[in-house]
């Protein structure tokens, strides 16, 4: 075998967000859903393993019947109808006891027999216990060589319930940004960085109807936005004295803002009445772009919307191409996946400055130093006074977000898998073959002419002029 290929590998992901409402509570959701997706439209088969809907199929296959949904836990579930994190410590308990098995048993040994690969990824401190628990029970058929065993950390959220040396023994570390590389790297962790990504369709232009329609439906001068967990960390408190402070300078601002269900959100909404600020909270009843927009229609002239329910990622990125600004500036951030959405919307992102790996300052996005609400009003009144550059940022934000979309990811992923599958003896060195010598002159002579049709190309698609 010389190669990772879908002929000769399956996967299997561990993690306790997935793609149900149910268990969609942040980026790791989209992020396993759309990992997930991705390896089946390269033609692999796929196995997902998460904490379900209760009233949904225990066992679901979908994208041509490669990618089969697992939903675990559902008999807990029924008893805690609101999210995959109610109850928590009880689904991890029977996850970790009951995955185990089932997944060498049912799906590693029969791929064993068949001589394929087959990779665990796991999410999360949820899933640390039970990759731990599969690796030992591997060894124990004697089958551990067979799979390649990663267990990716996207936050620091249940570092203490981490035995680190066992599980380090246990599985490759992966991390989605240099930051987190650099927390492994304190805790004496070695990891390979595998970044997150996002599906090609976002690539695609927004309709630019829908998005005149929301910025004529609130009616502001400034539009700022934010979806991200009502947590300190996010910078909300910054986000609503930001918008206090535009408003004071004579210009109508408002803030869209999704939150979540954590106690924080309170605390914020406290600290925009305590400004000044008028807040309407509002929600869809069916999900598709003319209710979201009807219901943003129906409840303008505040300035803060705070919505309460689910958002389609189609009224996403229109949220974020009306908006001036997209706040994702979180203080710790350890990839910030709502900022590459923004850029591949063609939005201006307002990031921190932790693990957003793909942002360049003033090129593609804005990053933010502080947690002061005049850093932003700042470079609001900045970019305001400057068409050109905002138009700049947004085409070259698409442009980045280009290079991070999970076709990209997994072709990085794939070469580091097949690394660790060499050191286990699983695929072979490829053959050296001769490399055609070419005249260094006439290298660089084309690398430069590349470089320059790059430039010219971007320049055009920039402002209609070649450089």
């Amino acid at each position: 075998m010389r190669e990772i290929s879908p002929n000769n590998t399956e996967f299997i992901i561990l993690s306790f967000e997935g793609p149900d409402l149910y268990s969609l509570a942040g980026g790791l959701g989209v992020r396993v859903t759309n990992l997930s997706e991705a390896f089946a439209d390269q033609g692999f088969n796929v196995h997902l393993f998460f904490v379900g809907d209760p009233k949904l199929p225990g066992e679901e296959y979908i994208h041509a019947d490669r990618l089969i949904l697992h939903r675990w836990c559902q008999w807990i579930s029924e008893y805690h109808p609101a999210g995959v994190y109610q109850g928590e410590y009880e689904k991890h308990r029977d996850f970790s006891d009951s995955v185990t098995g089932y997944v060498v048993n049912r799906i590693v040994k029969p791929a064993v027999a068949q001589d394929k690969v087959v990779v665990i990824m796991g999410e999360e401190w949820q899933t640390a216990e039970a990759m731990c628990r599969i690796n030992e029970l591997l060894h124990i058929e004697g089958i551990r060589e067979k799979a390649i065993l990663l267990w990716n950390i996207n936050n620091t959220f249940g570092f203490h319930h981490i035995n680190w040396t066992r599980l380090a023994n246990a599985a490759t570390i992966t991390t989605v940004s240099r930051y987190m590389k650099q927390i492994m790297l304190v805790r004496g962790l070695r990891s390979f960085v595998i970044p997150n990504g996002i599906p090609g369709s976002l690539l695609e232009d927004v309709d630019e109807s829908l998005v005149l329609r929301l910025r004529r439906g609130l009616d502001a001068d400034l539009v700022l936005s934010e979806v991200a967990r009502w947590d300190p960390d996010k910078q909300w408190l910054t986000a609503v004295e930001a918008v206090a402070q535009l408003k004071a300078t004579g210009l109508k601002t408002v803030l869209l803002a999704r939150g979540g269900i954590e106690p924080h959100g309170w605390e914020v909404l406290q600290k925009a009445f305590n400004l000044g600020l008028t807040i309407n909270e509002v929600g869809a009843s069916d999900f598709n772009l003319d209710d979201y927009l009807s219901m943003i229609e129906e409840n303008n002239g505040a300035d803060i919307i705070s919505i309460r329910s689910h958002c389609t990622q189609g009224f996403l990125r229109i949220v974020y191409r009306a908006s001036n600004a997209v706040l994702s500036n979180s203080g710790h951030e350890p990839f910030g996946l709502v900022g590459l959405e923004t850029m591949a919307a063609g939005g201006i992102a307002f990031t921190g400055s932790t693990g957003e790996d793909y942002v360049i300052p003033f090129h593609n996005a804005i990053v933010l130093e502080t947690s002061d609400p005049i850093e932003i009003e700042g470079y609001v009144m900045y970019l305001e006074e400057r068409p050109y550059l905002k138009e700049k940022i947004r085409i070259a934000a698409n442009i980045t977000a280009s290079m991070f979309t999970w076709e990209e990811v997994i072709k990085n992923l794939i070469q580091k898998l097949e690394y660790r599958a060499r050191t286990q003896g699983l695929i072979t060195m490829p053959s050296r073959k001769p490399v055609l010598e070419l005249d260094a002159p006439v290298l660089q002579r084309a690398l430069r002419e590349h470089m320059q049709w790059s430039r010219e190309e971007a320049s055009v698609a920039a402002h209609g002029v070649a450089v």
